[in-house]
């Protein structure tokens, strides 16, 4: 099932919600794109950048996690960097993409958990996350959220179409 645009007229319980709706629109986006493409065109990269749509797929899982759980919430992340290797994304080639989609579904549902439990005007716990600054607020790391979603998925867009799979909304 394919989640819908949050139309801005369609009435929400709170700002939160409104945000989280983004969000949940966003990753629904990443996932059609990259199911809607072959095998080799999950792990072919179209750009002089070279990522693959996979890698976007372990990327964005690793965003949530350092932004809300490492970040946000101060939890222990034993690796957040995972996605990354040598300063480019990185998919082992025996990581399968329902692997990474249920790492990524999983990583959304607890990311929605954490934004759900708190007010938007609360302020992270003190970490690694933060280089030393104060932490940010619950709204503008939503924000930023946001924004990675779809710079994102704008891209995987492209990708995709330039190599004949699902693209618009």
């Amino acid at each position: 099932m394919s989640t819908p645009f949050p139309e801005p007229t369609q009435p929400a319980s709170s700002s939160a919600e409104v945000l989280l709706r983004y969000l949940d629109y966003f990753r629904d986006q990443v996932t059609q794109r990259v199911e809607g493409l072959s095998e080799h065109e999950q792990r072919t990269s179209r750009l002089p950048s070279g990522w693959t749509p996979v890698q976007l797929v372990k990327h964005l899982t690793y965003v949530e996690r350092r932004w809300l759980d490492w970040g946000f919430e101060g939890a222990a992340v034993a690796e957040p960097w995972a996605d990354s290797r040598d300063g480019r994304w990185f998919v082992d080639d025996d990581e399968s993409l329902a692997e990474l989609l249920a790492a990524f579904r999983s990583q959304a549902a607890r990311s929605n958990t954490v934004v759900r439990s708190h007010d938007l005007t609360d302020v992270g716990r003190p970490g690694p996350r933060w280089n030393g600054q104060p932490p940010a607020r619950l709204d503008r790391v939503l924000l930023h959220l946001v924004q990675e979603y779809a710079r994102h998925a704008g891209h995987l867009d492209i990708v995709s179409e330039l190599a004949g799979g699902p693209t618009g909304e």
